[in-house]
């Protein structure tokens, strides 16, 4: 069996500092909010760029909080995408606000930029684009429509560890940044976790106190927030991991770069990687007209594959009561034809070329 991904190979490569790095917690008595909450925050905002970071439990949360600072609600709209993961949407309408899609890309699945500004109104407080599979949206004209309607911008960045637009990292041209470290991400805990990046001070003091229940201080509420606070032990796995994270995602590229000189004359279509970005393959997704009986026929020789994703949010049953759409044509195309193949920094290019020519045989 191929596996889609291989976190147990992972594990083995950092083994001891991991152990290390939990004991040294655990020994401390110290889980919520400590200084490995703090170092890793400091840690990664070095790393994407931005003055602050703050870990919350997920990405879904990061999305949500990021949302709820900003002060978006009942009555406002937020411009995104119908081709991403349920979070991206789900922290919209958590907040009461209302999510206005746009389509996307045939190409990067990222938004299509050309087809905002058609969905302006004067409700519109946000434009939230997803940098998804690890390719970065192109965010250089929608932070000029941000500047000409005033809106605020969050950068989904939840697949995308590490990616750069026109040589920054993803996370950090937007107002806010958002990022889960779900285990399957590039960067993943060994659990939940999720963080907010962000230039502006008093955003991440209003975040501070968001995932602490509203408190500025114990038994001090502010304001009405939520109990969402990165705990220790996954913050300090996390420093850990981040030392290896560009190691990783150069790895990821070789592979990508491996899966594209043997896929290609196949009549597949594969993933592509624009002049003003660096993809970081959280996901390696192709697209064919025979998509289930490639991914049948895969899994019948050992071949774990998934499908990101197969229903677009729009379509899904806690979304109709919002009604159709009937200008997301490629979103809901691409959704047919897309399957994500084995993605890892630790795939040998053996097993590459054994899946390749599966795919092959079928197709």
């Amino acid at each position: 069996m191929i596996p889609f991904i291989d976190l147990k190979t992972e594990y083995a490569e950092i083994s001891e500092e991991i152990t290390e790095t939990v004991q040294r917690v655990l020994k401390s008595g110290w889980f919520i909010l400590g200084e490995e909450v703090k170092r890793f925050e400091e840690d990664f905002s070095k790393y994407i760029g931005t003055k602050y970071s703050v870990g919350v439990n997920s990405g879904s949360d990061a999305l949500f909080l990021a949302l709820k600072v900003l002060g978006i609600g009942k009555g406002d709209e937020v411009i995104t995408v119908s081709h991403t993961f349920i979070s991206t949407v789900d922290a919209i309408m958590r907040n009461g606000a209302r999510p206005v899609f746009v389509d996307i890309e045939p190409d990067t699945y990222c938004i299509d930029v050309s087809k905002i500004e058609k969905k302006i109104t004067n409700k519109t407080k946000a434009i939230l684009p997803v940098h998804l599979y690890g390719h970065p949206a192109d965010m250089e004209p929608i932070m000029k429509l941000a500047e000409k309607y005033n809106l605020f911008v969050i950068e989904d960045a939840c697949q995308a560890h590490g990616a750069e637009y026109k040589g920054k990292k993803v996370g950090s041209i937007g107002d806010l940044g958002c990022f889960s470290f779900y285990a399957v991400k590039n960067l993943g805990a060994y659990g939940d976790g999720g963080i907010v990046v962000t230039n502006d001070k008093e955003l991440a003091e209003k975040l501070k106190k968001f995932r602490n229940y509203g408190s500025s201080q114990k038994y001090h509420q502010d304001f009405i927030g939520i109990n969402s606070r990165l705990d220790e032990i996954q913050a300090a796995i996390l420093r850990v991991k981040l030392k290896y994270l560009e190691e990783w995602n150069k790895k990821r590229r070789i592979v990508a770069n491996t899966y594209n000189n043997q896929l290609k004359n196949t009549g597949i279509i594969l993933p592509i990687e624009r002049n003003f970005a660096k993809h970081v393959y959280h996901l390696y997704v192709i697209r064919c007209k025979n998509r289930d009986m490639l991914q049948q026929y895969l899994q019948k020789n050992g071949i774990q594959t998934q499908i990101h994703y197969p229903i677009p949010v729009h379509r899904q049953k806690a979304y109709l009561r919002l009604g159709h759409d009937s200008c997301l044509t490629i979103t809901e195309n691409v959704c047919n034809e897309i399957l994500s193949l084995p993605m890892h920094p630790w795939i040998s290019e053996e097993e590459i070329s054994q899946i390749v020519e599966v795919i092959k045989k079928c197709h």
